[in-house]
């Protein structure tokens, strides 16, 4: 599964350069219209599942996700696995490194669901597992924030809008190959396109061109840094309704603890 694997730096060690502006120098982030988003929006379990697909072929030999269970692939919510397939992804493809084996001197092994995903295999490479929560695609005029309020931080958008963000253009500095990237700070990057069209094949002939690879892959990114997302909200949503209901009765009780006094002289 692990193949097609880009050449260079990866896909997170571009994002751990520093986050991107909504527009100017800093970087062009476009805003996506994510289904996560919004006070009632939740995750697509297969655009995660496919993002899964994405981050395992293309990612996973350079890039860890050391703060990610293999068992949280079953939650709900998330790609909601079953508990065989679960034990399957753990087994065919993930290593980990047990220092109990080997006479103590340590050894690799077959990942179980109780594992976390390993650290990557390139030293020099980011770890991707709150990469999304790490990067603010909008800030606002004069760095306020004041996009945020209305777009939301945009990480996944960031991501989305660097893997998109290829002009084509290239050139050299100091003997590196550099890339024309429209979201990338300073415009420039020394990584080429990570992604292109029909990189990874899903067995339900879902669309595979650039686009929609990098939302995918970018979706998977939020869920891994925030796979509580789907239950957040629905607590607030109950919060919320429950202080608006005990508002109510506050409200109608002062009306009647007040209203002997306020109409005595009627």
């Amino acid at each position: 599964m692990f193949k097609k694997l880009t050449t260079g730096l990866t896909l997170a060690l571009l994002l751990a350069s520093g986050g991107a502006q909504a527009a100017g120098s800093e970087g062009y982030v476009k805003d996506h219209a994510f289904s996560f988003e919004g006070p009632f929006g939740s995750y697509d379990q297969e655009q995660l599942r496919r993002g899964l697909k994405i981050y395992t072929e293309v990612c996973s030999s350079c890039h860890g996700m050391k703060f990610v269970p293999i068992r949280s692939l079953g939650d709900e919510g998330g790609p909601h696995l079953s508990k065989e397939e679960v034990r399957a992804y753990a087994s065919d493809f993930i290593e980990v490194w047990d220092q109990d084996l080997n006479d103590g001197e340590g050894d690799y092994r077959e990942a179980v669901p109780a594992d976390h995903f390993p650290k990557g295999g390139n030293a020099n490479a980011p770890d991707l597992s709150l990469m999304a929560k790490a990067r603010a695609g909008f800030h606002g005029p004069a760095g306020t924030g004041i996009n945020q309020l209305v777009k939301g931080m945009g990480g996944a958008e960031y991501i989305l809008s660097l893997l998109t963000g290829y002009t084509g253009n290239e050139k050299t500095s100091a003997g590196v190959t550099l890339y024309e990237n429209t979201a990338y700070p300073g415009g420039w990057i020394s990584m080429g396109p990570p992604l292109e069209d029909e990189l990874v094949e899903f067995e339900d002939g879902h669309m595979n061109d650039l686009q929609h690879l990098s939302e995918d892959i970018s979706a998977f990114l939020m869920w891994t840094a925030e796979p509580k997302l789907n239950d957040r909200k629905r607590a607030g949503t109950v919060g919320v309704l429950i202080l608006g209901f005990l508002t109510l009765l506050l409200y109608l009780a002062n009306k009647q603890l007040w209203r002997p006094i306020k109409y005595r002289n009627d």
